[in-house]
């Protein structure tokens, strides 16, 4: 761990879990919003791809229909939604890995790390989709309902007046079965390649790294934990646009309808969009805790006790 001189404030504390928390608002509202002309794409590609046959023709037809501005449908939504998602996800994921950290003890919190940081994850995506599930339903009627709303503005009202609260808050279960497995993977699949890449790649520790050799691991690290995400989580995401647009229509009847191909449809979008997103976002929220001089531990190692148990001390 670095010095505390060097530290804003000790790990786990409360300014460390608000300041995390501020760095998930920023890394998952400013890049989701980033995206939102691709986002809106793909989502029109799943529900209707008569019409919008692949990403090319997508944006084309989108432009020709709506002009240059129809491309931005939906930003409103999208950034408030995912930017109190990022909140709950990554500061919650830093709540969670300390509690769960402290319940195992040291040994076991090695031994175990990536159920850890599985768990960890877990839990803090079950919240942070509480959070996210209205305005993603916002945005999908708004990108995917010709004629139906133009803003948040106009939709909200509009949702709650036809099917009141629940029309926020049906999307939630799927979301759960898209988001969950895509931020186990997230977290996960990131903590491990990290420490692999210090380990096998990186050719000095990470503490005779500097900054911004750190944040290039992070990127590199990040985009690909995104591109396993897009795979693990794609078949949901699709299933949740077909949702939002029909009323009346279960989950599982939608995944019956779509069959195993149709549910696969777009992943090749979704691996760039995604793939991008995650490297961003955890560039992002790593820049925030350096920039905040917030504790950055560095990849785990076997802790002493456990060493002399494996006798693997001099």
């Amino acid at each position: 761990m670095q010095n505390s001189e060097e530290n804003s404030c000790e790990y786990g504390s409360l300014k460390f879990y608000a300041l995390c928390g501020f760095g998930g608002v920023l890394s998952c509202g400013l890049t989701h919003t980033a995206v939102v002309p691709l986002d809106l794409v793909k989502c029109r590609i799943q529900v209707d791809p008569q019409k919008y046959k692949s990403i090319f023709n997508g944006f084309s037809v989108t432009v020709k229909e709506d002009g240059f501005r129809g491309l931005a449908k939906g930003w409103a939504p999208t950034f408030f939604g995912y930017s109190m998602q990022g909140l709950c996800k990554f500061g919650f994921y830093e709540v969670f890995k300390v509690l769960y950290g402290n319940l195992l003890g040291e040994e076991n919190s090695y031994l175990w790390r990536t159920s850890l940081y599985l768990a960890a994850s877990a839990s803090a995506e079950f919240f942070a989709d509480i959070a996210l599930a209205p305005m993603e339903a916002a945005k999908v009627r708004i990108q995917t309902q010709p004629g139906y709303a133009n803003t948040l503005r106009q939709a909200a009202p509009k949702m709650f007046a036809e099917e009141g609260v629940w029309a926020f808050y049906k999307g939630v279960v799927p979301l759960w079965m898209r988001q969950i497995p895509y931020t186990m993977m997230k977290f996960a699949c990131f903590e491990r390649t990290v420490e692999a890449l210090y380990k096998y790649v990186v050719p000095k520790p990470r503490s005779e790294c500097s900054k911004p050799e750190q944040l290039v691991v992070t990127f590199i690290a990040g985009y690909i934990a995104g591109v396993f995400c897009a795979i693990v989580s794609h078949p949901a995401d699709s299933v949740v646009s077909v949702l939002n647009k029909e009323k009346g229509s279960s989950a599982s009847q939608v995944l019956v309808r779509l069959g195993f191909k149709g549910v696969w449809k777009g992943l090749f979008a979704r691996i760039i969009m995604i793939g991008t997103l995650t490297a961003l976002q955890w560039f992002i929220y790593d820049s925030v805790k350096v920039y905040f001089r917030l504790p950055r531990p560095p990849p785990p190692e076997m802790p002493e006790s456990l060493k002399k148990k494996l006798g693997l001390t001099e």
